[in-house]
């Protein structure tokens, strides 16, 4: 049986508030989610945190397991990433031109945070993260090898874990 874990980024803020069309946004979302997740993760990101709870209220369904703030999914050095986005755009491609170092270190600490989660999830389990872009996109990285593209705010990828072998499928 497989597990899963949703990568989601959180919705339209200004600084680390949503803004009321990212409190929309995420309520939205909510409505469109699975309901059975074991896990529920912020990065601990004030608009991280307001956009799962948007999202958790968009669902409308009532869960045992309540939410873990775990800065494991957010950046330490945000610095560095958005000098890396000025010299090289977007993207994680772009990111490893800039900043090879940064790309692989950080690859690595998200990578092993989701590998963390796939391990606590139970046969058939599912796990929503809400953090940010690119780290994201770096962890499946880290975890995958695969560079996926940037995720659009209150966007996600799904990392799935079937028979010892993971899997990025996108969301529709």
């Amino acid at each position: 049986m497989a597990r899963v874990v949703e990568l989601r980024r959180h919705t339209e803020a200004d600084g680390d508030v949503l803004t009321p069309n990212g409190v929309q946004a995420a309520v939205v979302i909510g409505t469109r989610l699975e309901a059975g997740y074991d896990v529920l993760i912020s990065s601990g990101a004030q608009r991280a945190t307001q956009s799962l709870a948007c999202m958790l209220a968009g669902l409308g369904r009532r869960l045992e397991c309540g939410v873990t703030v775990d800065p494991t999914f957010r950046s330490e050095v945000e610095e560095r990433w958005f000098a890396a986005a000025k010299k090289g755009g977007g993207g994680l491609e772009s990111f490893k031109a800039a900043d090879p170092g940064l790309v692989e270190e950080e690859a690595r600490r998200f990578g092993d945070g989701v590998r963390r989660v796939f391990q606590s999830l139970p046969e058939g389990g599912r796990a929503l993260i809400v953090g940010h872009s690119p780290m994201h996109e770096v962890a499946v990285y880290g975890l995958t090898g695969e560079i996926v593209p940037p995720i659009r705010k209150g966007g996600a990828v799904i990392v799935v874990e079937a028979e010892g072998t993971l899997r990025v499928e996108p969301v529709v």
